[in-house]
């Protein structure tokens, strides 16, 4: 029941955040400062996914990619999450304008939910 409450609270998030325009991602390519420290590994990845799913921003162009690209120093299993959501966003970014649109989305909405239930698991930030 709990994982139904929390998959249904990830659709209503998602799809929610599915009927505003999409923005201009802003490239930050002047950063000056160092880049943050994954420590422990997964944290990072973790931290973005949270943020994704707080600020119902997970179908914005750019936030998948962020997810995934962060992903590259952490553990095994939050990276397979990544990995497992980039692949569920790319079939839906396929999708777009089609039938299978609806189920395409949810499944992003599953690999969400499942890779924030990963970030708990491994003891790292999830939903806050």
């Amino acid at each position: 029941m709990a994982r139904f409450v929390r998959i249904a609270a990830v659709l209503a998030l998602v799809l929610g955040g599915c009927s505003s325009p999409a923005t201009p991602e802003s490239s930050s390519s002047g950063s000056t400062g160092p880049s943050p420290v994954d420590d422990p590994p997964g944290l990072i990845t973790c931290l973005e996914v949270a943020a994704a799913l707080r600020d119902a921003t997970l179908m914005d162009p750019g936030v998948v990619d962020r997810i995934a690209a962060s992903s590259a120093t952490a553990d095994a299993p939050v990276a397979d999450a990544a990995t497992a959501l980039a692949d569920a966003y790319a079939q839906a970014v396929a999708a777009r304008g089609s039938a299978a649109e609806p189920d395409a989305i949810a499944a992003v909405s599953i690999a969400a939910a499942d890779m924030s239930r990963t970030c708990g698991d491994s003891g790292l930030e999830s939903v806050p």
